[in-house]
């Protein structure tokens, strides 16, 4: 079985307040986009599970979701088999693009369809939980208002078409570091997320990119200003607006023309901001993360 695993930016984040858990209680709209992990997953006899992947230097055992995922399955539903997992990463990692979250996504997905477990999206999506705030959203996919940590999904009126340029910087942020050192009081300005959902509703492109905002820009980008340089960049290059997606350090630009952004694309590449750069559009399907 072949699963894409896809990543998500967010058009606005909010952090109402750190709760008395230590999570913190956001308000997103989380968006998908054409970019994925590849997984081959295939039944075997022995018990355990076997996991490979194309980047020596990610985990292959409890530290990862993937593994993770497919033992929280095994474990709940006694399954006796085992299973391979070939993982194929191309979402950047530590990225701010919940690449781990969509891959353990694909992985519960998976595991349901190949040991014949019978859960439905919403039982997934309640296993998910345990494993990431995130990995909810990622098995539900497309335009979606996220709130509570994360778990409270509200599906929403798709993307306008537009196009969207992804820029990683040769550097990875912690999600710890950023939710540790940031600092809400009645200075913090808060994206106007109600105003976004009202231009999702109608179809306003500029009305959504001009409210693009992420509250956890205020710890990441003094730590890390190349953020800045490439937000700024991509607009001085015809983006309609640019933020950083997540806890960062990834940006992205949205732009209304496909010239604009090809161009942009390319001048981004040569100008040594990024190491990772790649041009793409929102994916709005619903259904589960795979292909066959």
């Amino acid at each position: 079985m072949k699963l894409r695993a896809f990543a998500k930016i967010n058009l606005g984040l909010d952090v109402i307040r750190r709760r008395e858990d230590g999570y913190h209680e956001v308000r997103m709209i989380m968006q998908t986009i054409q970019m994925y992990d590849q997984l081959e997953m295939e039944k075997k006899n022995t018990p355990g599970i076997d996991l490979t992947t194309n980047l020596s230097y990610i985990p292959v055992n409890e530290n990862n979701l993937v593994y993770k995922a497919a033992k929280l399955l095994m474990d709940q539903y006694h399954i006796r088999e085992g299973v391979s997992i070939d993982l194929n990463k191309f979402i950047p990692v530590a990225a701010g693009m919940a690449g781990g979250s969509s891959d353990a996504a694909a992985t519960l997905v998976g595991m349901n369809k190949l040991f014949h477990l019978g859960l439905s999206k919403e039982e997934l999506m309640k296993i998910g939980v345990k494993i990431g705030a995130d990995v909810p959203y990622c098995i539900m996919r497309g335009t979606a208002l996220s709130e509570g940590i994360g778990e409270k999904l509200t599906p929403l009126s798709p993307m306008p078409s537009c196009y969207i340029l992804i820029g990683k910087p040769g550097i990875s942020v912690s999600t710890k570091f950023v939710y540790t050192n940031l600092k809400l009081n009645e200075h913090t300005k808060h994206p106007d997320i109600d105003g976004m959902l009202q231009a999702l509703k109608q179809q306003d492109l500029r009305g959504i990119t001009d409210r693009m905002e992420n509250v956890l820009e205020s710890v990441t980008v003094p730590a890390y200003p190349v953020i800045e340089e490439i937000k700024n960049y991509m607009k001085e290059h015809g983006a309609l607006n640019a933020l950083m997606s997540g806890s960062g350090p990834t940006v992205f630009g949205i732009f209304d023309d496909k010239k604009k952004a090809e161009f942009a694309c390319e001048k981004l590449k040569e100008s040594g901001l990024t190491r990772q750069t790649f041009l793409t559009t929102a994916f709005n399907n619903g259904g589960t993360p795979d292909d066959k």
